[in-house]
């Protein structure tokens, strides 16, 4: 499948969001005299998500760009946040670490589904809720002040807990049915053959 850019306003947030989080990242490496600025920025990438989403849905302007780049940069724009916190300082390495390893295998279920069950995998309100909790959740280090750096650990713990009970009831919604229905059909084909 050829994915081709068409330029309509989604596509176009996409971009524009993409070309932002290396601006982000600057400015969450820059230091605390840049954290409004940052904060700022990093809200203004969210609503931007929120407003491609909405237009490509009620204007009927979904397309194949969209389906594919708007999740990938909304896990880079995730993960550089998380990255350039636990540099600068506040955030622990666990953080970063469970988001890579979430989306890595988020990224390899659904491509697994896609391709042995042709099953595409669409997000769901608990994978929503567990997005704006991490979005929460990293405007808040915005506003820490460097004595309540610590309190990041326990700022992370509901996003981080919810994010797994979400990703155990998207294999419970999509991978267990998608198994049952592969092991009847294999048992449909052995009654066939015998």
């Amino acid at each position: 499948m050829k994915v081709k850019f068409v330029p309509n306003v989604p596509n176009i947030l996409t971009l524009i969001r993409l070309a932002a989080i290396p601006v982000l990242a600057w400015l969450i490496a820059a230091g605390d005299e840049y954290n409004m600025l940052a904060l700022i920025l990093f809200i203004g990438i969210w609503f931007t998500d929120l407003a491609d989403g909405f237009i490509a849905r009620h204007f009927n302007q979904i397309t194949e760009f969209g389906k594919l780049f708007d999740p990938l940069v909304d896990k880079l724009f995730q993960f550089t946040t998380a990255v350039m916190m636990f540099i600068v300082g506040k955030l622990p390495f666990w953080v970063p670490l469970f988001i890579l390893i979430k989306e890595l295998m988020m990224i390899i279920g659904g491509a697994i589904l896609l391709r042995k069950m042709n099953l595409v995998v669409h997000a769901r309100w608990y994978g929503k809720l567990a997005t704006v909790l991490f979005v929460l959740a990293f405007a808040s280090l915005f506003l820490l002040s460097q004595d309540q750096r610590h309190l990041a650990k326990y700022i992370f713990i509901v996003p981080i807990t919810w994010s797994f009970i979400a990703y155990i009831q998207y294999g419970l919604t999509n991978l267990l049915p998608a198994v049952r229905k592969a092991a009847e059909e294999t048992k449909e084909s052995d009654r066939e053959d015998s």
